[in-house]
């Protein structure tokens, strides 16, 4: 299945989501906590299907798709709480990166 989605139309997802209940976003220090969480998760499959720890047979099976999908809802969620506007965020990163790092490895083709 296939969706194009800007991040803005993200966003706006997600807070209309978070929007029809009465608690709301959770506080920054909660949103942090939740982040670790599910980097956590993501950690944990990378290592059972990339590393040496197999799983459990009484673990089920997470795509790892669903752990980067999960991580990207609760960055959503946590600059939606902070009114961040996550593609300004974005641009703001990339322009650094391609400054900072243009020469740190070798370019294909060199």
């Amino acid at each position: 299945m296939s969706h194009s989605n800007t991040t803005q139309e993200m966003q706006a997802r997600v807070h209309k989501f978070i929007s029809q209940f009465e608690e709301g976003y959770f506080s920054p220090l909660t949103m942090m906590a939740r982040l670790t969480e599910e980097l956590g998760e993501l950690s944990r499959e990378v290592n059972h299907v990339y590393g040496e720890k197999p799983k459990k047979s009484s673990e089920a099976e997470k795509a790892l798709e669903e752990e980067l999908g999960d991580l990207l809802f609760v960055i959503m969620t946590f600059a939606n709480s902070l009114d961040i506007d996550i593609n300004d965020a974005f641009e703001q990163s990339m322009s650094k990166i391609e400054t900072r790092d243009q020469n740190r490895w070798t370019k294909k083709g060199e």
